[in-house]
């Protein structure tokens, strides 16, 4: 487990589904390259329990280069979520650039089948970490 010390964090709403996403740098290669932690907290705010599918997440540094993760899961784990629960979700990115960000959208299905998306918040990567360059406001 990545342990976090920075508790500036964004948010993104997609109808009852909260998720919010903090970052931190946890390493430099050198001044081109950096490793960067993120954590996302996934929040079922709705009446119906849902699954998290898949992952559609990309990470676009300021030199145009993208990275994208289109997977199922999210470490070989699919979790469900009952109203009120919480799923926190960690990874790394390894960028080149003195900036990027991270951005996309999660797959989630309700115990009928329907499928819809859920929207990341724009999580910048960057040395203003602290402050994030992108101030969020919830998608409805």
């Amino acid at each position: 487990m990545l342990e976090f010390e920075n508790f500036d964090y964004v948010t993104a709403q997609t109808g009852d589904i909260m998720v919010s996403a903090f970052q931190e740098k946890l390493d430099e290669a050198d001044d081109n390259h950096a490793l960067w932690g993120y954590c996302l907290r996934i929040e079922n705010n709705s009446d119906q329990k849902i699954r998290l599918l898949k992952k559609d997440f990309c990470v676009a540094n300021d030199k145009g280069d993208r990275k994208y993760d289109l997977s199922f899961g999210f470490h070989g784990e699919i979790p469900d979520l009952e109203p009120g629960e919480i799923f926190e979700y960690e990874d790394t990115a390894f960028i080149e650039g003195n900036a990027a960000v991270l951005y996309g959208s999660c797959v989630a299905a309700t115990a009928d089948g329907t499928e819809f998306s859920v929207k990341l918040p724009i999580v910048p990567l960057n040395s203003l970490c602290n402050h994030p360059i992108l101030p969020q406001k919830s998608v409805h």
